[in-house]
């Protein structure tokens, strides 16, 4: 049910304790914090039924200037309210999204000035979310309850190369981070790899709520290749950032390997240029590159590939993270490659044994790994069970709402 009421009366509706909900992204987005949020959300507001609103502040789709979709501003489904703030057209730019947030962060402030709230949440991987839902939740002097999902200040330390502008930004952010941090009730860390940099926040209290399966991903039917595809087809899909660093890797592996091999990369980003102009560069025909899709059309992309590929940059900060995509390709029947260290690499060695993988950016690793390798399908259904994301932010939730 959508709402059709200016802001005022949407939310002069509600009576019940009210939680508030920060998200950067929510659907129809695509990406990570959209997936991980989205179900969430709706489970929150499930078991507060009857008890409590969930007020969800996101945005209107802006990850990627080439994907939009449709989205009410304003909608209603049961006791879970959603407002989606417009933002700018952007590609994904450091200085982009600095314009884009500080549009969310005056429009959350604007529509939760007159409001009160019992509870906030916040899910962050910049830091700032985070910080905003501080800022709400000392004012009025209610629980906050952060899910990190990156350590802004320890990736920021690695990707931005001037010196000048970490010895002025990086101490005022780290200022920001230990407000925030130690006034949470509750943080809960996406990855077990960021455990030992929050040991210097001594006053939350502290869970690991990994991200997890969607239902899209756990089908038991899905399809199984019968045999190898000519050319061998290896898929990418997802955020095409400096994080990701496929610029460094891929068009390297594609030049060796020649055209009895296909990279297929889907998505969009800060560094896409890059990726583009090194392919141009290298002269290069078997590296093809399509915008971002839903998900249905993401499945039968993977069922049309032989090896499913992920990659983190070879930046220090990322041996702490653990990618969403690890959860989506270990649920899907086809051969995994890829190129992290770290936790990830010890997450995934534990977890999806029979996953090839090489160290970031290490192309000569990536092409004697799949050369040597006997394609086969597997299914991973201890894994697809364990981390069903509906079972997770079913605990996730309850967690949560016990600071009603």
């Amino acid at each position: 049910m959508v709402c059709s009421t200016a802001n005022n009366e949407y939310y002069s509706k509600i009576s019940m304790k009210k939680i508030l909900y920060l998200s950067f992204y929510f659907e129809p987005d695509l990406c990570a914090g959209s997936f991980r949020n989205s179900p969430l959300a709706r489970e929150l507001a499930a078991q507060v039924a009857g008890m409590a609103e969930v007020h969800v502040i996101s945005t209107l789709p802006n990850r990627y200037n080439s994907f939009s979709a449709d989205a009410p501003l304003d909608e209603q489904i049961d006791n879970l309210y959603i407002h989606r703030v417009v933002l700018p057209k952007h590609k994904s730019g450091f200085k982009d999204q600095i314009i884009a947030f500080r549009k969310y962060f005056a429009e959350v402030k604007k529509v939760t000035r007159d409001q009160e709230y019992d509870l906030v949440f916040a899910s962050s991987s910049r830091l700032f979310t985070a910080y905003l839902g501080h800022t709400i939740a000392r004012k009025q002097q209610v629980p906050l309850y952060l899910d990190i999902r990156d350590i802004f200040t320890d990736t920021l330390n690695d990707v931005i190369p001037n010196r000048v502008v970490k010895t002025v930004v990086l101490p005022f952010l780290r200022w920001i981070e230990s407000k925030t941090f130690r006034s949470a009730k509750h943080i809960n860390l996406i990855s077990g790899g960021f455990k030992e940099y929050f040991q210097q926040y001594k006053e939350p209290i502290y869970s690991f709520f990994t991200n997890g399966i969607d239902p899209e991903f756990m089908q038991n039917d899905l399809p199984e290749k019968s045999r190898i595809g000519n050319p061998v087809t290896i898929t990418y899909a997802g955020n095409i950032g400096e994080g990701q660093g496929l610029h460094k890797i891929i068009p390297q592996a594609a030049k060796v390997l020649g055209p009895e091999y296909l990279f297929r990369v889907v998505g969009d980003g800060g560094a896409r240029h890059l990726l583009e102009s090194t392919i141009r560069q290298m002269q290069l025909t078997n590296v093809q590159i399509e915008n971002p899709v839903k998900r249905q059309e993401l499945l039968r992309i993977y069922d049309e590939s032989d090896y499913l590929f992920m990659h983190l940059n070879d930046y220090k900060a990322f041996e702490k993270v653990l990618p969403s995509k690890v959860f989506e390709l270990g649920a899907f029947p086809r051969p995994i490659i890829a190129g992290v260290n770290g936790y990830a690499r010890e997450f995934i060695a534990k977890n999806l044994p029979d996953a090839l993988l090489i160290p970031p950016t290490d192309y000569n690793a990536f092409v004697a790994e799949i050369k040597k390798h006997d394609f086969r399908n597997i299914r991973r259904l201890e894994f697809v069970d364990k981390y069903n994301r509906k079972k997770i932010n079913f605990d996730m939730a309850k967690s949560i709402r016990q600071y009603l």
